[in-house]
């Protein structure tokens, strides 16, 4: 019976308790939340902010800065490498112009000899007329292979890898010639890519020993 009232009692208390009591724990909460905006609205509290805000500006403002440094070191690095670049495009397409001048004296076919003189003139057209010259050359091998057909579009037909290496290249320079011939002054051509087309009719001649 005691036990009974001693746990009644107990029970009691736990309900009784101001934990369990919605206006003891909102104005508890109060409370706390006034205590706390006023330590942070104290002078201490507003020095503690300074402090935090001064330490937080300059983290930022490492950061940035950082940031700022890395992106200049970037660019100088892409600035140096497409310097070099550009040097190295210019080196090189000089050596290679360099060596076909050198070619159109020293050539065992005088052929190719008026073809690069045709390239390198300051005329349009005769950038033009480097490739169809270029593109006779090259059905003059083909003859010279053994290949047959009445034009050289029939001669790259009856070929095949191997029995030509160079097919496909053949066949890129060839349409590039038909483009020409067919499209007359409308077709533009500047003079670097009549140089790379000048190149790939050279790649071929070399692989036959034709100049």
């Amino acid at each position: 019976m005691e036990t009974a009232n001693q746990s009644d009692l107990l029970q009691n208390t736990v309900l009784d308790s101001n934990y369990f009591n919605a206006e003891y724990i909102s104005g508890k909460g109060l409370v706390f939340f006034k205590q706390i905006f006023a330590y942070f609205t104290s002078d201490q509290g507003i020095s503690i902010g300074k402090t935090l805000l001064f330490f937080l500006s300059m983290f930022f403002l490492t950061v940035i800065c950082y940031v700022a440094i890395r992106m200049l070191e970037i660019r100088a690095k892409e600035h140096q490498h497409l310097h070099h670049e550009i040097e190295e495009y210019a080196r090189n397409k000089e050596e290679y112009e360099k060596r076909l001048r050198e070619e159109v004296g020293g050539s065992k076919n005088e052929h190719w000899g008026l073809v690069l003189n045709y390239l390198f003139s300051q005329h349009s057209s005769d950038w033009k007329l480097a490739i169809i010259e270029a593109d006779s050359m090259l059905e003059k091998l083909m003859d010279q292979m053994g290949f047959k057909g009445d034009n050289l579009g029939e001669k790259l037909k009856s070929a095949n890898q191997e029995n030509f290496s160079n097919l496909t290249t053949a066949w890129e320079v060839h349409t590039i010639r038909n483009k020409i011939a067919h499209e007359g002054l409308s077709f533009e051509l500047s003079q670097h890519e009549a140089k790379r087309v000048i190149a790939l009719y050279e790649k071929i001649f070399h692989a036959y020993g034709f100049i």
